[in-house]
């Protein structure tokens, strides 16, 4: 038995919303972005788009040499390309 609420009751859950709300702390802007701009950098060392993936980590890394046989196979490639891209 789901009964509608009244104006009343609407408006008074909307006051106590509004009282919860006036109690929150509020911070400038100005130091707010400050703040964010601070954390950002501060934790560009962990970020893996800016720093990269470790290769034993990459779960995209190639598994093994069937793409470099099949690229050779395929007249995409040859070995020398091949062996000359897999040197450090």
């Amino acid at each position: 038995m789901t009964q509608e609420l009244s104006e009343k009751d609407l408006l008074r859950m909307e006051v106590e919303q509004l009282q919860k709300e006036v109690k929150n702390s509020r911070v400038p802007i100005s130091q707010a972005g400050k703040e964010i701009k601070d954390y950002v950098e501060a934790q560009a060392g962990n970020d893996p788009l800016l720093k990269g993936i470790p290769e034993d980590k990459n779960p995209f890394r190639e598994k093994g040499s069937t793409f470099s046989a099949l690229l050779l196979l395929l007249g995409r490639a040859s070995w020398l390309e091949i062996a000359w891209s897999r040197m450090p």
